[in-house]
Protein backbone atom coordinates (compact mmCIF):
# COMPACT_ATOMS: atom_id res chain seq x y z
CA UNK A 1 0.00 0.00 0.00
CA UNK A 2 2.81 2.43 0.87
CA UNK A 3 4.44 1.75 -2.50
CA UNK A 4 1.14 2.44 -4.31
CA UNK A 5 0.67 5.75 -2.50
CA UNK A 6 4.23 6.93 -3.21
CA UNK A 7 3.92 5.97 -6.90
CA UNK A 8 0.59 7.79 -7.16
CA UNK A 9 1.98 10.95 -5.57
CA UNK A 10 5.02 10.98 -7.86
CA UNK A 11 2.78 10.44 -10.90
CA UNK A 12 0.48 13.30 -9.87
CA UNK A 13 3.42 15.66 -9.36
CA UNK A 14 4.60 14.93 -12.90
CA UNK A 15 1.29 14.61 -14.73
CA UNK A 16 -0.88 17.38 -13.24
CA UNK A 17 1.34 20.33 -14.34
CA UNK A 18 1.70 18.84 -17.83
CA UNK A 19 -2.09 18.52 -18.17
CA UNK A 20 -2.67 22.05 -16.88
CA UNK A 21 -0.14 23.78 -19.13
CA UNK A 22 -0.69 21.54 -22.18
CA UNK A 23 1.22 22.42 -25.35
CA UNK A 24 4.30 20.59 -26.58
CA UNK A 25 5.08 19.04 -23.18
CA UNK A 26 1.62 17.46 -23.13
CA UNK A 27 1.94 16.17 -26.69
CA UNK A 28 5.33 14.64 -25.94
CA UNK A 29 4.00 13.10 -22.73
CA UNK A 30 1.05 11.48 -24.50
CA UNK A 31 3.36 10.33 -27.29
CA UNK A 32 5.68 8.61 -24.82
CA UNK A 33 2.77 7.00 -22.95
CA UNK A 34 1.25 5.81 -26.22
CA UNK A 35 4.51 4.15 -27.27
CA UNK A 36 4.78 2.44 -23.89
CA UNK A 37 1.13 1.36 -24.11
CA UNK A 38 1.76 -0.14 -27.56
CA UNK A 39 4.76 -2.05 -26.21
CA UNK A 40 2.79 -3.30 -23.18
CA UNK A 41 -0.09 -4.65 -25.25
CA UNK A 42 2.25 -6.23 -27.76
CA UNK A 43 4.31 -7.79 -24.97
CA UNK A 44 1.17 -9.43 -23.61
CA UNK A 45 0.21 -10.67 -27.06
CA UNK A 46 3.68 -12.12 -27.58
CA UNK A 47 3.15 -14.43 -24.63
CA UNK A 48 1.66 -16.72 -27.28
CA UNK A 49 3.76 -15.89 -30.35
CA UNK A 50 6.64 -13.59 -31.22
CA UNK A 51 6.24 -11.16 -34.11
CA UNK A 52 9.09 -10.12 -36.39
CA UNK A 53 10.78 -6.93 -35.19
CA UNK A 54 10.56 -5.20 -38.59
CA UNK A 55 6.76 -5.65 -38.63
CA UNK A 56 6.42 -4.34 -35.08
CA UNK A 57 8.53 -1.30 -35.94
CA UNK A 58 6.54 -0.43 -39.07
CA UNK A 59 3.24 -0.87 -37.22
CA UNK A 60 4.54 1.31 -34.38
CA UNK A 61 5.31 4.09 -36.86
CA UNK A 62 1.85 3.95 -38.44
CA UNK A 63 0.34 3.82 -34.93
CA UNK A 64 2.25 6.93 -33.85
CA UNK A 65 0.97 8.76 -36.94
CA UNK A 66 -2.59 8.08 -35.72
CA UNK A 67 -1.82 9.23 -32.19
CA UNK A 68 0.13 12.36 -33.02
CA UNK A 69 -2.16 13.49 -35.86
CA UNK A 70 -4.22 15.06 -33.07
CA UNK A 71 -1.47 17.63 -32.57
CA UNK A 72 -2.11 19.38 -35.87
CA UNK A 73 -4.20 22.53 -35.95
CA UNK A 74 -7.91 22.00 -36.38
CA UNK A 75 -7.84 18.30 -35.45
CA UNK A 76 -11.17 16.77 -34.41
CA UNK A 77 -12.53 13.43 -33.27
CA UNK A 78 -12.49 12.30 -36.91
CA UNK A 79 -9.36 10.20 -37.49
CA UNK A 80 -7.83 10.82 -40.93
CA UNK A 81 -8.92 7.87 -43.09
CA UNK A 82 -5.56 7.94 -44.89
CA UNK A 83 -3.80 7.03 -41.65
CA UNK A 84 -6.17 4.12 -41.10
CA UNK A 85 -5.52 2.87 -44.64
CA UNK A 86 -1.76 3.16 -44.07
CA UNK A 87 -2.08 1.19 -40.85
CA UNK A 88 -4.12 -1.47 -42.62
CA UNK A 89 -1.47 -1.83 -45.35
CA UNK A 90 1.35 -2.06 -42.80
CA UNK A 91 -0.48 -4.77 -40.82
CA UNK A 92 -1.66 -6.90 -43.75
CA UNK A 93 0.97 -6.66 -46.50
CA UNK A 94 3.51 -8.65 -44.40
CA UNK A 95 1.19 -11.65 -44.88
CA UNK A 96 2.68 -12.10 -48.35
CA UNK A 97 6.25 -11.65 -47.12
CA UNK A 98 6.41 -14.05 -44.17
CA UNK A 99 5.31 -17.65 -43.91
CA UNK A 100 2.36 -18.63 -41.70
CA UNK A 101 4.58 -19.69 -38.80
CA UNK A 102 6.22 -16.26 -38.65
CA UNK A 103 3.20 -14.04 -39.35
CA UNK A 104 -0.39 -15.04 -40.13
CA UNK A 105 -3.85 -13.50 -40.53
CA UNK A 106 -4.51 -13.60 -36.79
CA UNK A 107 -1.33 -11.61 -36.13
CA UNK A 108 -2.42 -9.01 -38.69
CA UNK A 109 -5.90 -8.75 -37.16
CA UNK A 110 -4.52 -8.36 -33.65
CA UNK A 111 -1.98 -5.71 -34.66
CA UNK A 112 -4.59 -3.74 -36.59
CA UNK A 113 -6.99 -3.87 -33.63
CA UNK A 114 -4.28 -2.80 -31.19
CA UNK A 115 -3.09 0.14 -33.26
CA UNK A 116 -6.58 1.37 -34.12
CA UNK A 117 -8.01 1.09 -30.61
CA UNK A 118 -5.02 2.41 -28.65
CA UNK A 119 -4.30 4.95 -31.39
CA UNK A 120 -7.81 6.39 -31.13
CA UNK A 121 -7.65 6.42 -27.33
CA UNK A 122 -4.40 8.36 -27.14
CA UNK A 123 -5.45 10.58 -30.06
CA UNK A 124 -8.61 11.61 -28.20
CA UNK A 125 -6.54 12.23 -25.08
CA UNK A 126 -4.90 15.04 -27.05
CA UNK A 127 -8.01 16.24 -28.88
CA UNK A 128 -10.09 16.64 -25.71
CA UNK A 129 -7.27 18.52 -23.97
CA UNK A 130 -7.07 20.87 -26.96
CA UNK A 131 -10.81 21.50 -26.78
CA UNK A 132 -10.63 22.49 -23.11
CA UNK A 133 -8.63 21.17 -20.18
CA UNK A 134 -11.84 21.20 -18.12
CA UNK A 135 -13.43 18.66 -20.49
CA UNK A 136 -10.49 16.35 -19.94
CA UNK A 137 -10.67 16.78 -16.16
CA UNK A 138 -14.40 16.06 -16.34
CA UNK A 139 -13.89 12.76 -18.18
CA UNK A 140 -11.03 11.81 -15.87
CA UNK A 141 -13.18 12.49 -12.79
CA UNK A 142 -16.00 10.33 -14.15
CA UNK A 143 -13.45 7.57 -14.72
CA UNK A 144 -11.10 7.69 -11.76
CA UNK A 145 -13.73 8.51 -9.13
CA UNK A 146 -15.75 5.57 -10.38
CA UNK A 147 -12.68 3.32 -10.08
CA UNK A 148 -11.73 4.67 -6.66
CA UNK A 149 -15.15 4.32 -5.08
CA UNK A 150 -15.76 0.98 -6.76
CA UNK A 151 -12.64 -0.30 -5.00
CA UNK A 152 -13.71 1.27 -1.69
CA UNK A 153 -17.26 -0.08 -1.67
CA UNK A 154 -16.13 -3.40 -3.09
CA UNK A 155 -13.69 -3.98 -0.24
CA UNK A 156 -16.04 -2.65 2.44
CA UNK A 157 -19.46 -4.06 1.57
CA UNK A 158 -18.92 -6.10 -1.60
CA UNK A 159 -20.60 -9.52 -1.42
CA UNK A 160 -21.81 -10.40 -4.91
CA UNK A 161 -19.23 -10.99 -7.63
CA UNK A 162 -19.62 -8.94 -10.79
CA UNK A 163 -17.56 -10.99 -13.29
CA UNK A 164 -15.73 -13.67 -11.30
CA UNK A 165 -14.24 -15.35 -14.37
CA UNK A 166 -12.65 -12.07 -15.51
CA UNK A 167 -11.97 -10.07 -12.36
CA UNK A 168 -12.64 -12.05 -9.14
CA UNK A 169 -12.27 -9.02 -6.86
CA UNK A 170 -14.90 -6.83 -8.52
CA UNK A 171 -18.36 -6.82 -6.97
CA UNK A 172 -21.81 -5.58 -7.95
CA UNK A 173 -21.91 -3.42 -4.80
CA UNK A 174 -18.56 -1.91 -5.72
CA UNK A 175 -19.71 -1.08 -9.24
CA UNK A 176 -22.92 0.54 -8.01
CA UNK A 177 -21.03 2.62 -5.44
CA UNK A 178 -18.36 3.58 -7.97
CA UNK A 179 -20.80 4.58 -10.69
CA UNK A 180 -22.93 6.55 -8.20
CA UNK A 181 -20.06 8.64 -6.86
CA UNK A 182 -18.32 8.90 -10.23
CA UNK A 183 -21.53 10.30 -11.71
CA UNK A 184 -22.16 12.67 -8.80
CA UNK A 185 -18.65 14.11 -8.55
CA UNK A 186 -18.16 14.57 -12.31
CA UNK A 187 -21.63 16.11 -12.72
CA UNK A 188 -21.02 18.61 -9.91
CA UNK A 189 -17.66 19.51 -11.45
CA UNK A 190 -19.17 20.07 -14.90
CA UNK A 191 -22.04 22.21 -13.62
CA UNK A 192 -19.73 24.21 -11.36
CA UNK A 193 -16.64 24.76 -13.48
CA UNK A 194 -17.43 23.88 -17.10
CA UNK A 195 -20.94 25.12 -17.88
CA UNK A 196 -23.29 26.20 -15.11
CA UNK A 197 -26.07 26.80 -17.66
CA UNK A 198 -26.00 23.24 -19.02
CA UNK A 199 -29.06 21.01 -18.69
CA UNK A 200 -28.52 19.27 -15.36
CA UNK A 201 -30.35 16.08 -16.35
CA UNK A 202 -28.40 15.75 -19.59
CA UNK A 203 -25.11 16.23 -17.73
CA UNK A 204 -26.09 13.54 -15.22
CA UNK A 205 -27.01 11.09 -17.99
CA UNK A 206 -23.71 11.69 -19.80
CA UNK A 207 -21.73 11.40 -16.56
CA UNK A 208 -23.56 8.18 -15.69
CA UNK A 209 -22.80 6.77 -19.14
CA UNK A 210 -19.11 7.66 -18.87
CA UNK A 211 -18.84 6.05 -15.42
CA UNK A 212 -20.55 2.84 -16.55
CA UNK A 213 -18.48 2.60 -19.75
CA UNK A 214 -15.32 3.19 -17.70
CA UNK A 215 -16.20 0.21 -15.49
CA UNK A 216 -16.78 -1.96 -18.56
CA UNK A 217 -13.48 -0.76 -20.03
CA UNK A 218 -11.63 -1.98 -16.98
CA UNK A 219 -13.27 -5.39 -17.35
CA UNK A 220 -12.38 -5.59 -21.04
CA UNK A 221 -8.70 -4.96 -20.34
CA UNK A 222 -8.85 -7.46 -17.46
CA UNK A 223 -10.29 -10.05 -19.85
CA UNK A 224 -7.34 -9.53 -22.20
CA UNK A 225 -4.88 -9.99 -19.33
CA UNK A 226 -6.65 -13.11 -18.18
CA UNK A 227 -6.57 -14.61 -21.68
CA UNK A 228 -2.79 -14.26 -21.83
CA UNK A 229 -2.22 -15.13 -18.17
CA UNK A 230 -0.62 -11.91 -16.94
CA UNK A 231 -1.32 -9.89 -13.81
CA UNK A 232 -0.31 -6.46 -15.12
CA UNK A 233 0.47 -4.96 -18.50
CA UNK A 234 3.72 -3.50 -17.17
CA UNK A 235 5.53 -2.24 -14.09
CA UNK A 236 6.27 1.39 -14.88
CA UNK A 237 4.39 2.41 -11.71
CA UNK A 238 5.37 0.17 -8.76
CA UNK A 239 2.22 -1.08 -7.07
CA UNK A 240 0.00 0.08 -9.94
CA UNK A 241 1.27 -1.80 -12.98
CA UNK A 242 1.80 -0.33 -16.42
CA UNK A 243 0.39 2.51 -18.48
CA UNK A 244 -2.53 0.42 -19.71
CA UNK A 245 -3.33 -0.72 -16.16
CA UNK A 246 -3.88 2.94 -15.24
CA UNK A 247 -5.56 4.14 -18.42
CA UNK A 248 -7.75 1.15 -19.31
CA UNK A 249 -10.99 2.66 -17.98
CA UNK A 250 -10.10 6.11 -19.29
CA UNK A 251 -9.74 4.86 -22.88
CA UNK A 252 -13.33 3.68 -22.97
CA UNK A 253 -14.57 6.86 -21.28
CA UNK A 254 -12.72 9.00 -23.84
CA UNK A 255 -14.26 7.05 -26.71
CA UNK A 256 -17.70 7.30 -25.10
CA UNK A 257 -17.29 11.07 -24.62
CA UNK A 258 -16.29 11.50 -28.27
CA UNK A 259 -19.30 9.43 -29.33
CA UNK A 260 -21.76 11.35 -27.15
CA UNK A 261 -20.59 14.89 -27.98
CA UNK A 262 -20.91 14.10 -31.69
CA UNK A 263 -24.69 14.37 -31.21
CA UNK A 264 -24.53 17.93 -29.84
Amino acid sequence: MKQRIISAIVALIIVVPIIIFGGSAYYIGVGVLSAIGYYEMLRVREKEKKIDFSVKLLVLLSYMFIVMSACKKGSTFNIDYRLIILDLFVCYIPLIVFNKKEYDAEDALVLFAITLFLGMGFNYLIVIRKLDVLYLVYVMLATFMSDTFAHFFGTQIGRHKLCPTISPNKTIEGMIGGVTFGTFISSVFFLTFVNAAANMYLVIVISLTLSIIAEFGDLVFSAIKRKYGVKDYGNIMPGHGGVLDRLDSLFFALLAFAFLVSFF
